[in-house]
């Protein structure tokens, strides 16, 4: 089942019309939110996105049910359902807003059909799990005229503004290169699990399984977190981590999708992803970049290769996650993610800079140190773009050209050590073998 006919298919199962997007464009409104996925990630981005004022949680939807318990115990007042296809037939009249929160397999068919209901979309990172998918969203979206936020919170954070504003501003000159990486490790180099379990009484297999293709519960390979490993559900540390740690640098730089992608990895099982990758992308150049520009990024506990690129003066040592900027001339600025400001390196010593040179306007205000008060900023933004108060600064629009350089480094780990060739335009590859991992059908459940 293709997308478009999931799509026709779940709105003829909720037997409503499509009703018109409510109307954000009053202060004194309040802005009725629905979530897709309550548990772990889910219960914080619900939790952060019911600090604004003018927010009212009408809809709390989880195929676990202890997950949808805990987070009615927050929030008693909201309605509760396992499926979302149900939660749009039978109470789309009752929300504004949809905040998505799942394993990654499903952020699209859910943002998907919320936005067939002109519904407002607040969707985590990364945006989908295939380029077909984030593609589509970035088009419906567009066409529809939503307002669409990617689940990113750093991208409203002091540092990470502060980042693009020095990088914008010159500070190393033009940039040849980034280095990126991620000591975690969500990848499997396991066997594929023989056998079944029973499935726990609190969770509806089917359903969490949705779009994806049929396969027997197995404990602890699958629900509630181990999905992010395995190729049918999630898309590795480079789709989890790297979302954050690209955001940045694929921002300042103004950067599109990449020309050629090479991951140096295990070869494919097939099931779990790599433990271990490092991929190299080259884009073409910027106004912030050399004609020539590489983007280099590692995961796995063993950290990015020693390189004079990365030497931290007097001996310091890299933080576990971050990314490095290399200027034309050698100059560099590291990012450690997170919640620690840029640090300009010049001849092999850190070198002050000025803030007041960069954001003329004030408009960082003073740093925030504090995860819990700076987290839900990004989120507050998305409840205010749809008050039409501001607008999003991480839309599908962003989000979907973002997400889709994550996922061809993704698919190119099903081809270790080949240099891809990928047309952006046409979102196709030069290696016609390579071009069935950039959509996946859908199953119907």
């Amino acid at each position: 089942m293709d997308k478009r006919t999931f799509l026709k298919t779940s709105t003829l199962i909720a037997g409503a019309a499509v009703l018109p997007m409510w109307s954000c464009v009053s202060a004194e409104k309040q802005i009725r939110t629905a979530h897709i996925g309550v548990g772990n990630m889910g219960l914080e981005d619900l939790k952060a996105i019911a600090t604004h004022q003018q927010v009212v949680v009408s809809a709390l939807c989880d195929v676990d049910q202890n997950n949808l318990q805990a987070a009615a115990q927050l929030f008693p007042e909201a309605r509760l359902f396992s499926d979302y296809r149900q939660m749009m037939n039978e109470f789309s009249d009752g929300f504004d807003a949809v905040v998505v929160s799942t394993p990654d397999h499903t952020h699209a068919p859910a943002s998907l059909l919320a936005m067939e209901y002109n519904k407002s979309v607040y969707c985590q990172k990364p945006l989908s799990h295939y380029v077909s998918e984030s593609r589509e969203m970035s088009k419906v979206a567009s066409e529809k005229g939503l307002i669409t936020q990617m689940g990113i919170q750093v991208h409203s954070f002091y540092d990470y503004k502060l980042a693009t504003m020095l990088i914008r501003g010159g500070i190393i000159g033009k940039v040849s290169k980034v280095i990126a990486w991620s000591n975690k490790n969500w990848g499997y180099d396991g066997a594929t699990p023989e056998g079944s379990d029973l499935v726990p009484e609190n969770l509806d297999w089917n359903l969490w399984l949705g779009t994806s293709k049929q396969r027997d519960y197995k404990e602890g390979y699958y629900h509630p977190m181990n999905w992010r490993k395995l190729m049918d559900y999630g898309c590795a540390t480079l789709g989890d981590m790297g979302v954050h740690i690209f955001d940045t640098p694929y921002n300042a730089l103004e950067l599109g999708v990449p020309s050629t992608i090479t991951n140096n990895c295990r070869p494919s099982n097939g099931y779990g992803y790599p433990e271990r990758n490092i991929v190299h992308y080259t884009f073409e150049g910027t106004n912030y970049t050399t004609p020539s520009f590489e983007w280099v990024w590692y995961d796995g506990v063993e950290g990015p290769e020693a390189s004079e690129l990365l030497e931290l003066p007097n001996g310091d040592q890299l933080p576990d996650q971050g990314a490095m900027f290399i200027g034309e001339n050698g100059e560099r600025l590291l990012l450690p993610h997170f919640m620690e400001l840029p640090r300009w390196i010049v001849d092999g010593a850190y070198k002050e800079y000025d803030i007041e040179q960069y954001d003329t306007d004030n408009s960082l205000g003073e740093p925030i140190r504090n995860y819990s008060e700076e987290s839900p900023l990004h989120y507050r933004q998305f409840i205010d773009a749809c008050l039409g108060k501001t607008d999003c600064t991480a839309p599908f629009e962003y989000g979907a050209r973002l997400t889709e350089t994550i996922l061809l480094g993704v698919i190119a780990g099903r081809f270790p050590g080949r240099t891809l060739h990928y047309d952006k335009v046409n979102s196709a590859f030069e290696e016609a073998e390579v071009n069935e991992f950039l959509s996946g059908n859908y199953r119907a459940f």
